[in-house]
């Protein structure tokens, strides 16, 4: 199945403004990842489903909540931390950070995070050691690739995970789960597939490489415009925004700051 443009994609997202709404999205949203499992002989169950609510209010995170959602993914630490803060009465709502760190955001996603997704640089990893083990607790952590090569995007080239993993069992508070990717932004399938196929063999390598007790399991890799072909190159968990909580008005230069004005101004499918 070909992803549909990204501008069509855009189009076609209206504003979950309800509990129903959002669980509509979600069906949808499943079965889509069903239906790729099925074309690849995968079970469903292997892949994770992260709602991202970047830019989404509080009180519509809340209709997610109603609806089942129990964990969120956020690209801004501040803005992750304001709604963690607003909505701490939902007691079992897990966050993901998924976005670039700053070392000083460290002490911020150590105290509230449960997850980083876009680990790609020994400082941050020190700065969130430090802080968590302050804090006396662990977090899980993946490894951010950029699988496009594009200067405009964060993470590791992929020849330099390897020795980056290698260093990494000297932070003992992150627990290290795998990688993350942001496939090219394309219209054309092969060369997406490229991108979450190299992810795919990268992890086989470093199965064999990585210091014991790194699962490297996971491959988070997808969003709401390429989820089904990163499921078929073996995606465990797929970062889905705009399919389920509706077209975003904020431009993609608010998260991405690296991206220049030419890849921005495609599409907001470049983010989840």
């Amino acid at each position: 199945m070909s992803p549909l443009s990204r501008n069509e994609q855009r189009r076609s997202y209206p504003i979950a403004q309800s509990v129903e709404d959002v669980r509509r999205n979600l069906e949808v949203v499943r079965k889509r990842i069903a239906a790729a499992c099925s074309r690849v002989g995968r079970n469903p169950a292997e892949v994770r489903l992260l709602p991202v609510s970047k830019t989404v209010p509080v009180e519509r995170i809340r209709l997610a909540y109603a609806a089942g959602c129990r964990e969120l993914g956020e690209n801004k630490v501040q803005e992750a931390q304001r709604k963690a803060e607003a909505l701490a009465d939902l007691a079992d709502l897990r966050w993901s950070i998924i976005g670039h760190l700053q070392t000083n955001k460290a002490k911020t996603v150590a105290r509230f995070a449960s997850e980083f997704q876009a680990l790609d640089s020994l400082r941050v990893a020190e700065a969130l050691d430090q802080r968590l083990q302050a804090e006396g607790h662990g977090l899980d952590v993946l490894v951010q690739v950029n699988t496009s090569g594009e200067a405009s995007k964060f993470g590791l080239p992929p020849a330099e995970v390897a020795s980056f993993v290698r260093k990494l069992p000297a932070f003992s508070a992150l627990r290290v789960r795998g990688l993350m990717t942001l496939a090219l932004l394309s219209d054309d399938p092969a060369r997406v597939h490229r991108c979450f196929a190299l992810m795919r063999d990268l992890r086989v390598r470093l199965r064999q490489e990585a210091p014991g007790g790194f699962g490297m399991e996971d491959l988070s890799m997808g969003m709401s415009g390429d989820f089904e072909l990163a499921i078929e190159e073996g995606a465990t968990i797929v970062r889905i925004g705009q399919a389920i909580f509706g077209s975003r008005p904020t431009p993609d230069t608010d998260y991405w700051p690296n991206q220049d004005r030419a890849s921005t101004s495609t599409s907001s499918e470049h983010t989840p």
